[in-house]
């Protein structure tokens, strides 16, 4: 009996073993900075999986009667995935940007339909009509409003017939949130120094990144001297504070990658040395260590791995804007390096809390120019 109960006990396994092994997530093959069509593929997928997803759904959606209580798709009829407006948003970007950039993807066909659906004239006039209304002002500001512009300036500069479509019919969405910055701004008295999606300094960094590229110079200026309004005497960031327990972006090092893109390199370097004085010394150890993350189904411990991603494209950028000798450089790349080996191995986590938006920060991170 003994012996029987031994063998059945060896078969379940030999059954059960591979069961588990086949439902786990596929990781993703980290190289550090590089990206190869294989992870392409993988990223691509994640994003075609939600961005026409309508449900679970999040909306920031104020509702000012009954009949305002609408599903996501009737409220949005191009953002009305991946969960949340703004994750619809930059999963959209995605998908624009790994077809640039890897135009053969086995799913080149499938990204082409997708956005072909979605990015309809009327469903884009709907989304600008929606901002336009009554008690939408901060809706999205200024998360989601930065993703909108980093992909009309993809759209932008990408010499494809589809993609000259697409960015004609985002106009009236990108014209809105133009409109947006042009009228917060400059009522905005103190700059938002947060984790999560309001962060001031991101909202301007991306958009400062667009108005370069379409060369809009009434927001370009505007942009430049809010950020050196809000930022230009800061000194000793509290960077020992961070992370805060749901973060996705370092307060700190997202202000610093907003300023290396406003100041000059000899400016940027005097400037970072006075905002983070002690970096050079490895220190704090909790900025140049990788944040943990304990749950990965918990939507908002996730954020940790995208603080990770988001700490990666900061440190580079920084690094490749400080002075060839600033001693800040070295430190910077290895820890950038340590938090993208880290991140990268858990876009694909095969869990929708996590990857309806992750892979997006991980294609901003190893496309960076």
């Amino acid at each position: 009996m003994r012996l029987f109960r031994f063998i059945a006990g060896v078969i379940t396994l030999a059954l059960v073993i591979p069961l588990i092994v086949h439902s786990a997530p596929p990781r993703i093959e980290a190289d550090a900075f590089s990206l190869n069509q294989k992870t392409a593929s993988r990223f691509a997928d994640l994003a075609l999986g939600c961005i026409s997803r309508e449900f679970p759904n999040k909306p920031g959606h104020v509702m000012r009667s009954r009949d305002e209580v609408q599903p996501p798709k009737r409220l949005h009829p191009a953002f009305f995935g991946c969960f949340d407006w703004h994750s619809a948003v930059h999963g959209h970007w995605m998908l624009v940007r790994l077809l640039r950039r890897f135009p053969e993807l086995p799913e080149a066909g499938r990204i082409r339909s997708a956005l072909e659906g979605n990015l309809t004239e009327p469903a884009l006039r709907a989304e600008a009509a929606y901002f336009r209304e009554e008690g939408r002002k901060s809706f999205e500001r200024s998360y989601g409003w930065a993703w909108l512009l980093q992909m009309a300036a993809e759209l932008h500069t990408w010499d494809d017939a589809d993609g000259r479509r697409w960015r004609e019919r985002i106009r009236i969405l990108e014209t809105t949130i133009v409109e947006r910055y042009l009228d917060f701004l400059p009522k905005q008295t103190y700059p938002i120094r947060t984790g999560v999606h309001p962060n001031t300094a991101f909202g301007i960094a991306l958009a400062l990144d667009y108005a370069r590229t379409v060369e809009n110079t009434e927001l370009e200026t505007l942009l430049v001297e809010r950020a050196r309004t809000y930022f230009l005497a800061d000194r000793n960031c509290p960077v020992a504070w961070e992370p805060g327990g749901e973060d996705f972006f370092s307060p700190c090092l997202m202000e610093a990658d907003l300023m290396r893109r406003v100041l000059s390199r000899g400016e940027f370097s005097l400037w970072f040395s006075a905002f983070l004085p002690n970096l050079a010394q490895n220190e704090p150890a909790a900025l140049l260590n990788t944040a943990t993350v304990t749950d990965r189904s918990d939507g908002k411990l996730v954020h940790l791995d995208g603080l990770n991603l988001s700490r990666a494209w900061c440190m580079r950028g920084i690094a490749a804007s400080l002075t060839s000798e600033h001693p800040c450089r070295p430190v910077l790349l290895v820890a950038a390096r340590r938090h993208a080996e880290t991140a990268l191995t858990h876009v694909t986590s095969g869990d929708y809390a996590g990857e309806h938006w992750l892979a997006s920060f991980a294609v901003f991170l190893l496309t960076a120019e």
